[in-house]
């Protein structure tokens, strides 16, 4: 279970620009999306009215925007009529099937499902990385869809950025911790219930990742498993990639799935190019977004991480190499994505039209 956040996000400067957009999410049911709702809400993102949309399985449910409670609804052509933004939070067949309709009625597309990403005039996106390069996003008023980079290479771009420019990078191994949330809530279920299960001598269902994941450690998931975790960590790479800009190299990733159900921990090495201190280094890593951890009661957990924006971190000088240091950090991994989702469509507001029905 997530801990409350130990402060909300600023609201954004939008809102006092007034609620004039219409909003969707499909996947509302989802995690990303109940996140996603949640972040629309704490950083009063000007909208007058919000669709929550989800599959079949999904209908009825009962939600709320704000304090308003409301139904979701069926992803229909009407449903997405005179909608500004539309947010995917479904996975990524559902969004593949789904996402034309809000092409087709103007909406500006955010996905943070990943299917759009090689679609042609698709941009990968990710505010905090922007900011952290000085780069400005261009008004678009073409209304091109957006796909969310995943939250792994964001706070791996991040943290590296920030070091490569106070000291220099010469080498970076990461090993990142994958939790079952990526998953969704059957990710989720299905690791309770192998965690339940082992406990009382009974078969473990595999649906969702094809092999035991409860109190175990996997390099790699069942040959049924989709996407595979191979996969996975090649699309952290690349995304990490596309956002560094060539600014600092791919580090060596090994993407390991942990029996957890939420956030994500790093454990990361970098050698730089001249002997750094601890206390310089965290001086490197200071600015929004991040957190130092200064002791043990807020040494970073995925379990401290849960709810919060901050991105968490802990910094260890390698008794062999004077040179190297290591990281230990973690993060919320649905809230990283939702902050980016709608940190990009508050960037997109200036290529919507306003004061009318689009």
């Amino acid at each position: 279970m997530k801990n409350d956040p130990k402060s909300s996000p600023a609201p954004s400067e939008t809102a006092a620009r007034g609620g004039n957009f219409r909003v969707a999410i499909v996947g509302a049911a989802t995690l990303k999306g109940r996140e996603l709702n949640e972040v629309l809400t704490e950083r009063n993102f000007p909208a007058r009215d919000t669709r929550l949309l989800d599959d079949e399985e999904s209908l009825g449910q009962v939600d709320a925007v704000g304090d308003e409670p409301t139904f979701i609804q069926s992803v229909l052509p009407e449903h997405l009529e005179n909608i500004d933004f539309t947010f995917f939070a479904s996975d990524e067949t559902y969004t593949r099937n789904t996402w034309q309709m809000a092409r087709k009625a103007g909406s500006d597309i955010i996905d943070l499902s990943y299917a759009l990403e090689n679609e042609n005039g698709v941009t990968l996106r990710a505010p905090w990385v922007e900011r952290e390069l000085g780069v400005a996003p261009a008004i678009d008023f073409g209304g091109a869809p957006v796909c969310i980079a995943h939250p792994a290479a964001i706070v791996l771009a991040l943290l590296l950025l920030r070091l490569q420019k106070a000291c220099g990078i010469t080498r970076a191994v990461a090993t990142a911790f994958e939790p079952a949330s990526e998953h969704g809530r059957r990710g989720m279920d299905e690791l309770h219930e192998q965690t339940v299960n082992l406990l009382s001598f009974q078969q473990l269902p595999r649906t969702v990742f094809d092999a035991q994941v409860a109190f175990n450690m996997l390099d790699r998931y069942g040959e049924k498993s989709l996407p595979s975790l191979g996969s996975v960590n090649e699309r952290i790479r690349r995304h990490f990639r596309q956002l560094a800009g060539g600014q600092i190299d791919v580090p060596s990733l090994m993407l390991l799935q942990a029996p957890i159900f939420h956030g994500h921990a790093f454990s990361i090495y970098i050698e730089t190019a001249h002997p750094m201190k601890v206390d310089a280094a965290a001086q490197a890593l200071k600015g929004e977004h991040l957190e130092i951890a200064q002791g043990f009661e807020d040494s970073p957990s995925n379990v401290n991480a849960a709810g919060q924006e901050q991105i968490q971190v802990m910094l260890r000088q390698d008794p062999e190499h004077s040179n190297g240091l290591w990281l230990w950090a973690a993060s919320d991994n649905l809230r990283v994505a939702a902050v980016a989702a709608v940190e990009c469509a508050e960037s997109m507001i200036a290529g919507r039209p306003r004061g009318k029905v689009q």
